[in-house]
């Protein structure tokens, strides 16, 4: 477009490149080792309960050994349960799984459980709110739409003055 009809100003586009906002993050399994995905059920939803966590976190899929460790090539779940953990409390994976260590499987998941459902706590209760107020969301949705409109009026107008098509 810019080398067509030109820049609205010559130091700014009409429509500048979008820059990517992307950070390091881990990879991490559904609950039973495979691709987290909805379709399979092997994921930990933010609106779902403490009860709901907790029943799917029982069902995470781990391993024989006794001993946790933070192995993600050759224990790819417990690891990932190691994950969610380090995640939720902000401790290192290997740290976890030494305080652990030959307390099993059952204590990682309710280490896992605990911590998660602790971390997202006030994230659902403001979710709650935020449902039970519906007058509320649909301001800001209308605040947003009115904002949107303007960008938009903005950028059109800076589209037809690159074309000569002002009128």
């Amino acid at each position: 477009f810019d080398k067509r009809y030109g820049r609205a100003t010559p130091e700014r586009p009409v429509f500048p490149r979008p820059e990517a906002l992307l950070s390091e993050v881990p990879l991490l399994l559904g609950t039973d080792g495979q691709k987290m995905s909805k379709s399979r059920g092997n994921t930990i939803e933010l609106r779902m309960s403490a009860d709901e966590t907790a029943k799917i976190l029982k069902k995470a899929k781990t391993d024989a050994q006794r001993r946790i460790t933070f192995d993600p090539v050759d224990r790819p779940e417990v690891s990932n349960l190691l994950m969610l953990a380090s995640l939720a409390t902000g401790d290192a994976p290997e740290v976890i799984a030494e305080r652990i260590g030959d307390a099993g499987a059952g204590t990682l998941k309710a280490l896992v459980t605990e911590s998660l459902n602790e971390m997202l706590a006030p994230l659902r209760s403001r979710r709650a709110e935020l449902i039970a107020n519906e007058d509320y969301l649909l301001s800001i949705l209308h605040a947003g739409n009115e904002r949107a409109n303007e960008q938009a009026d903005q950028t059109l107008s800076e589209v037809r003055t690159a074309m000569q098509m002002n009128y």
